[in-house]
């Protein structure tokens, strides 16, 4: 059974950096695929980072630069390290793991505001 945890997040001023966790409290295989999206009201969800279990990794334009997704299989955790953080990462970020399935954490506020 999977049940994605995250935490992380909240208000932080522009420039600043957030981390963002993601764990699996139930038990799993290693996942092929962990990534996170973002969301925004009004607006489609957009896809932010992925990591395969192989360590490739692709981030979005408007986040390469600025973001680091990892992953850590033992701990069935995915990370999102957010440095030089803009009023337009503004959204609620949810992780999502594939593998034998498609599963989602609950999603967490990340506020860039002075």
């Amino acid at each position: 059974q999977v049940h994605l945890v995250q935490s992380g997040g909240g208000l932080v001023q522009p420039g600043g950096s957030l981390r963002l966790s993601c764990v699996n409290s139930g038990s799993h295989d290693t996942f092929a695929k962990m990534s996170w999206y973002r969301s925004v009201p009004g607006k489609r969800s957009q896809w932010v980072a992925t990591m395969d279990g192989a360590g490739g990794v692709w981030y979005s334009d408007s986040v390469k630069g600025r973001f680091t997704i990892s992953r850590d299989d033992a701990k069935g955790a995915v990370y999102l390290q957010m440095d030089n953080l803009k009023p337009e990462d503004t959204a609620v970020y949810q992780c999502n793991m594939v593998g034998g399935g498609d599963y989602w954490g609950q999603g967490t506020q990340v506020t860039v505001s002075s």
